[in-house]
């Protein structure tokens, strides 16, 4: 067996961890890969592994060894499927290695807003506790999470756990219907429905050119007063500017998002600039407990042998 030319263009997002590939190799690998390098760096691969650094249609085609794109994470919106699949090129990505991470993530979100954990932070860091008249400060308005509607975009492995957490909180669960859809399924909500009736928004979807801006200002206007809106699936599926209106404006009770349009947010997002007490913003690590990655290292390498075994 010829030797296979592996490479890994955004190394530096997986922790060090020894790769045991079955098969004659070399492993290239970069630290990170800017649009611009990508081509000439997977000319001659055999094997590329993507994180998240895009791999489009042109780049493909002038590949001409190139038979598999391995990314170690579940969402594949950052390779050209369509091409690929016209070369023939096979394509594995790790599936339910963060179910329970992504979802302790958004059920963390959850309760720092109904709890006004960031308002009451920021209260005391003021000093409002310090010259209280009394034991206790109140501040923003705290909720119980109990008998509150969580509603769920996304019945994937994560969306479940997260309902099952939710329900030990004692939270009713609904499931969402896609949006405009014709007919609502069995055990689903109607979209606007849902919307209009839960506590809680948490959405789980992968993003597509039919959910982008699944949550527009239509939506968030909407939405209960008090509502919460979760984001850990992707940036997109969220109008960014319509959302910092709707907290300002008080037409939303809160945030917590862990994904925005653009990532790195380089060019700056409203989202990063509103300094509002009730919204939360974590640089996309909810998938990033020690467990999890461990886990995308271990189903990555399977991933390349099982496909190199089939051969």
């Amino acid at each position: 067996m010829n030797t296979c030319e592996i490479v890994f263009l955004d190394r530096a997002t997986l922790p060090e961890f020894p790769f045991n590939f079955d098969f004659p190799h070399h492993i290239t690998n970069y630290s990170h890969s800017s649009p611009d390098q990508v081509a000439a760096r997977i000319a001659q691969a055999n094997i590329v592994v993507s994180n998240k650094v895009r791999i489009n249609a042109d780049t493909i085609n002038n590949s001409p060894q190139l038979q598999l794109i391995a990314v170690p994470a579940t969402g594949l919106d950052h390779i050209d499927q369509q091409a690929a699949q016209q070369r023939n090129i096979d394509i594995r990505n790790v599936r339910g290695y963060g179910n329970d991470t992504v979802a302790e993530h958004a059920m963390m979100l959850i309760l720092a807003l109904m709890r006004q954990l960031p308002a009451y932070q920021r209260d005391v860091a003021a000093g409002l506790w310090q010259n209280s008249p009394f034991f206790c400060h109140f501040g923003a308005p705290m909720r119980d999470l109990n008998g509150k509607t969580l509603g769920i975009f996304g019945k994937g492995g994560i969306g479940q756990a997260l309902a099952e957490r939710a329900q030990a909180f004692g939270m009713r669960i609904l499931w969402g219907e896609h949006k405009n859809a014709a007919n609502c399924r069995h055990g689903y909500t109607p979209f606007t429905q849902l919307i209009q009736e839960a506590d809680v928004i948490s959405l789980h979807c992968p993003l597509n050119e039919q959910n982008r801006n699944l949550i527009d200002e239509a939506e968030l206007k909407m939405m209960k007063p008090q509502a919460i809106l979760i984001n850990v699936g992707r940036g997109g599926l969220v109008a960014e500017q319509a959302l910092v209106a709707a907290l300002k404006y008080g037409q939303l009770g809160g945030a917590g998002v862990d994904v925005l349009s653009e990532e790195p947010p380089v060019h700056g997002n409203p989202l990063l600039h509103a300094q509002l007490p009730n919204l939360i913003v974590t640089p996309h690590m909810a998938w990033g407990s020690e467990e999890a990655i461990q886990r995308i290292c271990t189903m990555l390498e399977d991933n390349i042998n099982t496909f190199m075994r089939k051969k």
